[in-house]
This record gives structure tokens, sequence and C-alpha cells, in this order.
């Protein structure tokens, strides 16, 4: 046990960086909780989510610092976001969530692979100079990830990464404004938790102190990145995520 937390500071660091590059890591946090810090599936769940709300603020103010954040794509998808959150977590405890978890699952390997091959090309943005409705879609890809994160506990990155760049979203101003969506699905998640859930508050000060160092650290490396290597980055990133969901999906 006397390694646990040295495990756990470097597995933090790492899910920060990330997070601060990508928008997705989070989920690598639950196992991790899980195995190492000995917490029950739900426990490491509520805890690695408690986190996110700290390292999406971090997130959000390094991004916008550098005028990162799209906020005319940003807004309308929180908007769907945070009205769907509340659906999904309802809607967890009342329907077989393996099905749901498969297909998400399948949404996030099939954008990663989309992502992965499509590198070198640039396609226009869905609904470019239809402003009103590249907004509404934005509300539905809000809702869909909101919706999605709430029942499977999956971070709103996750889902809202590879769909915004299935639409052709550029991948900087996708990862600007999934630090703003983690803050909303985290913030709504936990509210949720510390009704019903349990946390380990030792393990949360920790991993998001270390989690925290990451994003920082993460938002640099993003930033001077080249955009190609940085799609290439999300895909692979995509293609491995989902396709972990989707054996945890399985075991069940």
């Amino acid at each position: 046990a006397s390694m646990t937390i040295p495990w756990l500071i470097a597995i933090s660091l790492v899910v920060g960086m990330l997070i601060g590059a990508v928008g997705i890591g989070g989920i690598l946090l639950i196992p991790a909780l899980n195995i190492l810090g000995g917490l029950t599936i739900q426990e490491a769940m509520a805890t690695a989510l408690a986190t996110f709300i700290f390292t999406g603020v971090i997130g959000t103010f390094s991004f916008q610092r550098r005028g990162s954040i799209d906020w005319g794509i940003t807004v309308p998808l929180c908007i769907g976001a945070a009205i769907f959150g509340f659906f999904g977590a309802w809607a967890n405890a009342k329907i077989n969530a393996h099905g749901l978890a498969l297909i998400l699952s399948s949404i996030i390997v099939f954008a990663g692979v989309y992502t992965f091959y499509t590198k070198n090309k640039t396609k226009a943005v869905v609904f470019k100079n239809r402003p009103g409705l590249q907004q509404v879609l934005l509300v539905g890809v809000g809702a869909v990830v909101g919706f999605g994160s709430g029942l499977t506990g999956v971070g709103g990155p996750a889902l809202s990464v590879p769909m915004m760049i299935l639409l052709g979203f550029p991948p900087l101003s996708t990862i600007g404004a999934s630090q703003v969506i983690q803050i909303l699905a985290a913030i709504s998640g936990t509210a949720g938790n510390l009704q019903y859930g349990s946390f380990d508050y030792k393990l949360l000060v920790i991993c998001t102190l270390f989690e925290i160092i990451g994003v920082v650290l993460g938002v640099r490396i993003v930033h001077a990145m080249n955009a190609q290597v940085l799609r290439s980055c999300v895909g692979v990133l995509c293609i491995l995520v989902g396709a972990g969901l989707m054996m945890r999906a399985l075991e069940f």
C-alpha cells in the first residue's frame, strides 16, 4: 500500500495532461482509484467526477487566456448538456445501461478511426453558412453529450470531442469547448453524488492537485502542437478510450 499514493500521483498527472491537451483522459482515473486506491467503482466514479470540476475550471481559464475558446459553439453545447445530464442520470437507474454504453463506445471508436484517417483533409464545418441551424445542432450535440455522460459516467469531453470532430469543427476549438463542458457535466453529476454517493476526500484532494498541474502542462503542449499531429493524437486516444469502454460494457 505504500506505493499506492505515488502511483495515483503519477496517473493524476497524466490524466491532467490529457485533459488539458485533448479534453479526454479522465476515464483513466476511475480504474486507477478502483484498483490502486481500493475504492468501490461507485466511489471511484464519484471521486473522479468531482476532480473534473477543478480540471475544467483550470482548463477553461488557460484556454480562454490564449483566446482558444469559441464561445459561439461552446454556449449552445453547454445548454444542451446542462439540461440533459440530469435526464441521463435518471435514465441510468431505469434502463439497461450496457446496451447504451456499447452504442456510445462505438461512436467514440468510429470518431477516432475517422479522425485518424482524415487527419490531412480539412473538412468544412457542418452548417457553416447557416449559423441558426448550427446553433440548434450544437444544442442537440450537447444534449447527447449530457445524456450520455449522465447515463454511463463517461466524462462529457469523451463524447463531445469525437462528435464535434466528426461534424468538422477544428480540433483546438473542440478541445477548448470540452474544457467548459467538463465543468458542467462534473457539477451536475457531483450534485447527484453528494445526495446518493460517497467520496474519498483524501484521494480527491491528492488527485485534484496533481491533475491541475497536469492540465497546465497539457494546455501548453496542445498550443505548441501542429494541428495535424493533434488530430492524430485525438484519433488514437478516441480509439483507445472507446475500445476500453466497449470492453467494460461487454464484461458485464
